[in-house]
């Protein structure tokens, strides 16, 4: 039976991945790439979410598809 998804990891860079989290504290967890904060700007913002994969805006999170065998 073959299982496909996606994963989502952080970013490798540490330090980044502190920053951000940082910014995303400072800003009651909104994208601190955002101007605006609504639902749809609370990290793991929309976007984010609805991509197949990708990087999200702010580059804290990477999401891969993964197919299995």
């Amino acid at each position: 039976m073959s299982q496909n998804g996606v994963k989502i990891e952080l970013n490798p860079d540490k330090e980044y991945v502190a920053e951000i989290r940082r910014k995303l504290k400072d800003n009651s967890g909104y994208c601190p790439c955002s101007l605006i904060k609504n639902k749809d700007t609370k990290c793991m913002c929309k976007e984010f979410v609805e991509m197949d994969e990708g990087m999200c805006h702010c580059g804290l999170y990477i999401k891969t598809k993964v197919y299995g065998g």
